[in-house]
């Protein structure tokens, strides 16, 4: 089976976040994925095959942290996206079937690809105890994400701070079914971003993502309704770091970036 690692949500290689990818004739059993996905060992292996004709998906995906499958992954599903459309294995838009529905990838004329992925339903939510220490800011604002995402959204007082922050991943753990997303407005938007974002996802094996796409369905109704925008620019400052363009379209939001092939060769067992 050929492997690839693709950089996603960048335009150049060792940024954004880096993904497996195996394009396969059929899912073999979960215990095969998942140790594949721990071999690779990153944020997520993406899994696909294709689908026969005439339904409402071409390829079927599925994504595994090195520690459990996920519902939704975007960063990984423009991997995937990027591979069939750089291989020749898919033209036009890909429909991906997947424990959250049918994703569509469009690829854009200006080499990018734009994910059409459900929006979070954002709930307001209490702080748990604990949370601030943990974390290591005091939140302004807190909102649950939904089954989904299964995050908490917490709004701290300023990019500064979104950037200096050392959680206690352990202790982080108790407070939500994937993680934590940290955000604040962009100090400068001049730079080309609204907002900023880190994403800390303990409970999946992932003490903190470099870029996350899922992430950022909560992210985009979150910052459009404060910034009066649809069409915003998130900056995830992971050390990697790396760039989604969001634009919020009700139920569904449209998350767009790129993506670099660094690395292919075969799995032999």
């Amino acid at each position: 089976m050929r492997i690839r690692i693709v950089d996603a949500f960048t335009d150049r290689p060792f940024a954004g976040n880096p993904a497996g990818v195996l394009l396969l004739d059929a899912f073999p059993d979960d215990n095969r994925l998942q140790q594949i996905a721990l071999e690779v060992n990153h944020a997520e292996t993406a899994f696909a095959h294709p689908l026969p004709g005439g339904g409402e998906a071409d390829w079927a995906l599925r994504w595994f942290t090195p520690a459990t499958e996920v519902a939704l992954c975007g960063h990984a599903t423009l991997a995937t996206a990027h591979v069939l459309h750089s291989t020749g294995a898919h033209e036009g838009p890909v429909r991906f079937a997947t424990r959250s529905g049918v994703l569509i990838a469009t690829p854009d004329g200006d080499g990018s690809i734009t994910l059409d992925f459900p929006t979070a339903p954002l709930t307001p939510a209490e702080a748990p105890a604990g949370l601030a220490e943990a974390l290591g800011a005091e939140p302004l604002t807190v909102l649950d994400t939904g089954p989904h995402i299964g995050d908490l959204l917490v709004e701290l007082a300023d990019e500064k701070t979104v950037h200096g922050l050392r959680p206690d991943h352990k202790a982080l753990a108790a407070h939500s079914t994937r993680g934590v997303i940290a955000t604040a407005r962009a100090e400068n938007p001049a730079l080309g971003y609204d907002f900023v974002s880190r994403c800390f996802f303990p409970n999946v094996g992932i003490d903190e993502d470099p870029v996350t796409g899922s992430a950022h369905t909560a992210l985009a109704p979150f910052w459009s309704e404060r910034l009066g925008r649809p069409a915003l620019t998130g900056l995830q400052a992971s050390p990697r770091t790396g760039r989604v363009r969001t634009d919020l379209r009700g139920e569904r939001t449209l998350l767009t970036g790129r993506a670099v092939t660094v690395i292919e060769g075969d799995l032999l067992v």
